[in-house]
């Protein structure tokens, strides 16, 4: 009677161990399309949420403890037809001011508005490819070739980021709701008034 249990025993050990080495000789699966283009966009939607890219680039209402991103205007930019920032007095060679929402700043560079990163085909990043949207951020110029991408824009620091992070990023932004909002274009600084 000790014998049938014993083979019995061996026979489920040999038969695990060739579920473990038949499991070990196939590779693993390859990921679909799909689930390559889902986790592209996760990687995007969390550098985009851990760089605050909303707090200037999101009109805000506000909150209970003050301004909370709008959600329904989500990175859509500066709020068209909103009022602008003055350009700051000449008390010093650096000072700034912002609009309540940090959606615009004015400094020596001018007057600056956060764009519209949304997929709006006339007013955000819709018409823009990959590469378009990776060399602004890597050359520090508007669609990568056109006017200096002005302060407050860490595009400096951005520009570090890997090719595939700043694929991500755009995967991601293409994915959230287009919202239609012209933003202003830049304004230059005033003129130096020559001394006397």
């Amino acid at each position: 009677m000790k014998t049938p249990i014993r083979v019995s025993l061996l026979a489920v050990g040999a038969a695990a161990a060739f579920v473990a080495l038949a499991a070990v000789d196939r590779a693993p699966a390859k990921p679909s399309s799909e689930d390559l283009a889902a986790s592209r966009v996760a990687r995007g939607r969390y550098l985009v949420n851990a760089i605050g890219c909303g707090h200037c680039h999101s009109p805000k209402v506000m909150g209970s403890n003050g301004p909370v991103e709008d959600h329904s205007r989500f990175l859509s930019g500066h709020p068209e037809g909103s009022a602008l920032p003055e350009a700051p007095k000449p008390a010093g060679p650096w000072i700034a001011t912002a609009a309540w929402d940090l959606t615009a700043w004015s400094g020596p560079w001018g007057v600056s508005y956060a764009a519209n990163l949304t997929p709006d085909e006339n007013t955000g990043i819709g018409s823009w490819s990959e590469a378009t949207f990776v060399q602004a951020l890597r050359t520090g110029k508007h669609m990568g070739v056109s006017r200096p991408i002005l302060p407050p824009m860490p595009w400096d620091s951005f520009r570090k980021f890997s090719n595939e992070d700043l694929g991500s990023i755009y995967a991601y932004l293409r994915t959230i709701p287009p919202v239609h909002n012209r933003v202003p274009d830049p304004i230059d600084p005033p003129t130096p008034t020559a001394s006397r």
